[in-house]
């Protein structure tokens, strides 16, 4: 039996940049990121990852083909990090790529080839985290409230973390144990999809593109008006509902707009959901500290901050995590809760029936 307490989280997430892996050490009950590293998508994978979004013709076979590249990329990520095991690494844990999130209906995909990353790197693979949680009644979403109060939680001090990744969730980690989270809707999904359509590029480096537009009240309160923001929690989202679609419809009437103030305007709506939902749920944070890609982001940092009344808000840096493994962190924690068979959701953030060990091992 593999006694290692060294294991491998791979996230590749709704901003479909890439696989961010860590490398992390257990030993102890502690949790100390040992390296990280970074497989961007090929060009035509991430295309074909974006298209399978939405239905279109000959799903099944292009999901299975993507399944295979995403297992490649993850493989390529895998081998990164070996160099930097001082042993044996007792899993390798792989999120996959969500492509549907319909926990109302019952399921959530997660594109991965979990076998084939076993096959290619000789390392026992756990993946599969989010359908187990969906079984028992839950969102499936977001899992990662739970490795947030492991990581970041301290007694008798009230914390949020706020991970802005293509979706917007957040922690509530209020002090006393208890935990609450859920996602707030868009995160940088928008952002990302209106500055590739008008400047080519994949992300508005640190919100300078929406600092020299202004918010336009008018096109802000319009896309407010959407019933998932007045949704209670529990509840998650995706690209199911937060897609080029839903953002041309809400732009009708908008056309004269000059796209810097749209983004200016998609930047506050990410700031304003956040804040909203933190505010609701009615805790004295001593601050909000963000993680995911929307940290490098200081436009939208500031922005949140205004939201929150002047609440402090800053990087997981402060609490000694980089914000861009915080997610792969995440999800080496669940794939090493499964290898020691302990329950991984919070029923309290994703509305399970009850703990459920979350995962699917695949054996090298």
């Amino acid at each position: 039996m593999n006694t290692s307490s060294l294991y491998i989280g791979l996230m590749s997430g709704t901003s479909l940049d890439g696989v961010d892996g860590v490398l992390v050490d257990f030993a102890g009950g502690s949790i100390r990121s040992i390296a990280a590293a970074f497989t961007p998508f090929p060009a035509e994978l991430r295309s074909e990852l974006m298209a399978l979004q939405a239905a279109s013709e000959n799903e099944l076979e292009r999901e299975g083909l993507a399944a295979n590249g995403l297992a490649l990329c993850y493989a390529d990520c895998v081998r990164q990090l070996l160099p930097s095991a001082n042993g044996p690494v007792a899993a390798v844990a792989a999120h996959g790529q969500t492509i549907r999130h319909r926990p109302e209906l019952g399921f959530t995909r997660q594109t991965n080839n979990p076998a084939l990353l076993a096959e290619l790197t000789g390392i026992d693979v756990v993946a599969d985290f989010r359908t187990r949680d969906v079984a028992a009644g839950g969102q499936g979403a977001p899992l990662v409230p739970a490795f947030h109060e492991a990581a970041f939680g301290k007694p008798g001090t009230a914390r949020v973390v706020v991970n802005i990744g293509g979706i917007g969730n957040i922690s509530v980690l209020h002090g006393d144990g208890r935990v609450t989270g859920f996602d707030t809707g868009p995160g940088n999904v928008l952002m990302d999809l209106w500055i590739g359509r008008h400047l080519g590029k994949p992300y508005d480096e640190d919100g300078a593109w929406a600092a020299a537009g202004s918010v336009h009240q008018p096109l802000l309160d319009a896309l407010l008006d959407e019933p998932y923001f007045r949704q209670p929690a529990p509840k998650s989202t995706g690209r199911d509902l937060f897609h080029d679609r839903w953002l041309d419809a809400k732009l009708k009437g908008f056309e004269g707009l000059a796209p810097a103030d749209v983004m200016a305007t998609l930047t506050r709506l990410t700031a304003v959901t956040i804040g909203d939902a933190i505010r609701e749920e009615g805790v004295a944070a001593e601050a909000v500290y963000v993680c995911g890609g929307g940290a490098y982001n200081a436009t939208l940092l500031r922005e949140i901050g205004s939201a929150l009344g002047g609440t402090r808000v800053e990087s997981t840096v402060a609490l000694g995590i980089a914000p861009n493994r915080v997610e792969a962190l995440a999800f080496a924690w669940l794939g090493y809760r499964f290898m020691e068979r302990q329950p991984g959701n919070l029923p309290a953030v994703t509305g399970a029936r009850g703990p459920r060990i979350l995962g699917a091992l695949y054996p090298a």
